[in-house]
C-alpha cells in the first residue's frame, strides 16, 4: 500500500545497502558465504525489499525468525536459501519442505517433532543444528558435563529419517564487546563449538556442509570464527559502532517535518506531566512523530532531532503521535522544513545511547503507520505502507 501522506516516513537507500554488501564481502574473503540476516522486516527496513536486492547480488543465504517471514519472502520471488533461526511448530514442516525452508533444530524434542512429520508428508526437511555454547538460549546444551550427552543428542538428531543436517551453528552473546573478559567468554564458546563439531562429525562419521557461527560482533571483528559462512544483522544496515568502524553507511534515514511553530513567553509548561518549563521566549516547533511511530517515550528531553540549521532540543514528554522541538536559536526552521530524527546525520547509534538501548530496538520500533521509501541513484524506485487501507 502506498502512503498518500508524507508526515513521517523513512528513506532506505538500497545503493548504501549494495555498497555495504561489497564491503562485507571485501571484509569476509571470497572463500565465506554470506548469510543475510533480514528477520524482524530486517530490522525495520523492509525484508522483501532487502531479500530482493541480496539475492540479485549473489549472498548465499537468507535468516528469519518465523516460517511467516520466510513465507514473505517465497511469495515475492526471493528464491535463495532461507534458514529460520527460531521456533516453528510440527504442523508446519510440510510447509517448510514444499518452500525449500531450512530449519533450526534446537533440542531432542524438536528433532523428533520435525523428523515424524516429514516422514508423514513423505519428505525431507533440511536443517541446521543449533549448539548452545553459552548464550544460555536456544540450542543442544554442551558446556561441561553436557558434552557427552550433547554431543550424543546431536548424533541422534542427524540420523533421524526425513531430516537432511546441512548444518551445525551457534550464537555468541558478547562478541561485539570490546573487554577482555567478553573476549575470552568469545574465545570459550568458539573453541566449545569446534569442540562439539569434531565430537559430533567423528562419532556421525559425516560433515555438515556448512558450519556457522559469526553475527554481526563476530564478523566486525572475530575473523577466525568465519568457518564457511558469516552472519551479519545490523552490521549490513549500516548501524552501530562497529559499522563505523568498517566504513559502512547508513541504510535507513526516519524524518519528519515541522507542522507547527508557536512563541511561548517565560514560564510555559510543555506537554504532558508539564515535564519542561520555557525560562525565555522560546520558539517551539511540533512534529508529527510520537512514540506510536516508534519514538521511545523514555527518550523525553534527553535528545535532540536534527534539522538544516543544526540540532533542535526536543522538549516536554513526547506523546503517541507529535512530539515538540526547540527551535528558538534556530530562526529558518519553519512550518514544512524537513527534520532527521537519524540516519547519515545523526546516527541511531548516538539516539540509542541517550535511551540506554541498542540501535536494533530503534530501528525495528520504526512503527508500520511509518511509510518505506526506497531510493536507488537519488531516486526512489517503490514506496510501502504496512497499513491495510
Amino acid at each position: 500500500m502506498e502512503s498518500t501522506l508524507k508526515r513521517t516516513w523513512a528513506e532506505i537507500d538500497l545503493d548504501a545497502l549494495e555498497r555495504n554488501y561489497h564491503a562485507l564481502r571485501r571484509h569476509i574473503g571470497p572463500d565465506v558465504k554470506f548469510l543475510g540476516v533480514v528477520k524482524a522486516d530486517a530490522y525495520g527496513h523492509g525484508a522483501v525489499q532487502v531479500g530482493r536486492l541480496l539475492q540479485q547480488l549473489q549472498a548465499d543465504y537468507l535468516a528469519v525468525s518465523s516460517v511467516d517471514e520466510a513465507m514473505e519472502l517465497r511469495q515475492n520471488g526471493i528464491t535463495l536459501p532461507i534458514l529460520i533461526l527460531g521456533h516453528t511448530p510440527q504442523e508446519q514442516v510440510e510447509l517448510m519442505i514444499r518452500n525449500h525452508i531450512t530449519q533450526a533444530v534446537t533440542c531432542r524434542a524438536k528433532a523428533l517433532e520435525y523428523s515424524e512429520e516429514a516422514v508423514r508428508c513423505g519428505g525431507e526437511l533440511t536443517v541446521h543444528i543449533k549448539v548452545d555454547t553459552g548464550m544460555s538460549r536456544l540450542g543442544y546444551l554442551c558446556a561441561g558435563r553436557h558434552f557427552e550427552t550433547g554431543v550424543q543428542g546431536i548424533c541422534d538428531a542427524c540420523k533421524l529419517p526425513g531430516l537432511r543436517p546441512e548444518g551445525i551453528f551457534t550464537h555468541f552473546a558478547v562478541a561485539d564487546e570490546p573487554d577482555a573478559d567478553s573476549a575470552a567468554y568469545t574465545k570459550r564458546q568458539f573453541a566449545l563449538f569446534r569442540q562439539v563439531i569434531r565430537g559430533v562429525e567423528e562419532r556421525w562419521g559425516q560433515s555438515f556442509a556448512l558450519h556457522h557461527c559469526a553475527n554481526t560482533g563476530a564478523t566486525a571483528c572475530w575473523p577466525e570464527t568465519y568457518l564457511d559462512m558469516v552472519r551479519p544483522g545490523l552490521l549490513l544496515y549500516g548501524c552501530g559502532e562497529l559499522s563505523r568502524q568498517l566504513g559502512l553507511e547508513p541504510v535507513m534515514t526516519l524524518k519528519t517535518t515541522v507542522s507547527t511553530v508557536k512563541t511561548y513567553d517565560p514560564d510555559t509548561d510543555v506537554s504532558y506531566g508539564r515535564l519542561f518549563t520555557t525560562q525565555r521566549t522560546t520558539r517551539m516547533g511540533v512534529v508529527p512523530y510520537g512514540y506510536a511511530d516508534g519514538f521511545l517515550r523514555c527518550l523525553s528531553g534527553r535528545c535532540s532531532l536534527m534539522t538544516a540549521e543544526g540540532p533542535a532540543p526536543q522538549r516536554g514528554r513526547i506523546c503517541m503521535d507529535m512530539c515538540m522541538i526547540d527551535l528558538t536559536d534556530l530562526p529558518g526552521v519553519d512550518v514544512g522544513a524537513e527534520v532527521e530524527i537519524f540516519g547519515k546525520r545523526a546516527l541511531v547509534e548516538d539516539l540509542a545511547r541517550r535511551a540506554d538501548t541498542i540501535p536494533y530496538e530503534l530501528t525495528c520500533a520504526v512503527s508500520k503507520r511509518v511509510p518505506r521509501i526506497y531510493y536507488r541513484q537519488g531516486q526512489a524506485v517503490e514506496r510501502e505502507l504496512l497499513l491495510r487501507f
